[in-house]
């Protein structure tokens, strides 16, 4: 899977605004002093956030951001695609392109394994909600992923 510190960052910075911003807007300042990331990145990483409609900035004094869904119906997929991260584990170039990995445009042999290996990754994050991340009950959810397959499986 090819997650950069984009995704990684917009996600930590999520759940730092889905903590700490229920009763009032937090400001971008106060979020990469926590979290230890660069104001600028910030910035450029909830221009996207806002965009995608996952933010709402608010004006004024007290001003600065707020989830503009409730935590628990923003799901860590949301985030990672709202800032330009692809969610697969191919090294081919492109989703849905017939255009291969290898020298001729074939896909190589593994190439069904990484491609399933990037849906269970997406599947997974996009059955895990900031409030599942803020509460830490990501390992709950993995395992209610992993028997819902189990099931389809069998």
């Amino acid at each position: 899977m090819r997650l950069s510190t984009k995704g990684r960052y917009a996600v930590m910075a999520m759940a730092d605004l889905a903590r700490n911003g229920r009763e009032r807007a937090v400001s971008l300042a106060e979020i990469a002093a926590r979290q230890e990331i660069s104001l600028s990145y910030l910035e450029q990483l909830f221009a996207r956030l806002r965009k995608s409609g996952l933010v709402k900035s608010v004006r004024g004094p007290g001003g600065g951001y707020r989830l503009a869904k409730a935590a628990n119906e923003t799901v860590v997929a949301e985030i990672v695609l709202a800032v330009d991260e692809p969610i697969r584990a191919t090294r081919c170039s492109g989703q849905g392109t017939p255009r291969g990995c290898m020298m001729g445009g074939e896909r190589c042999i593994t190439h069904n394994l990484w491609e399933d290996l990037g849906a269970e990754i997406h599947a997974y994050l996009a059955a895990v909600s900031l409030e599942d991340v803020i509460l830490n009950r990501t390992s709950q959810r993995r395992r209610a992923l992993m028997a819902s397959l189990s099931e389809v499986a069998a």
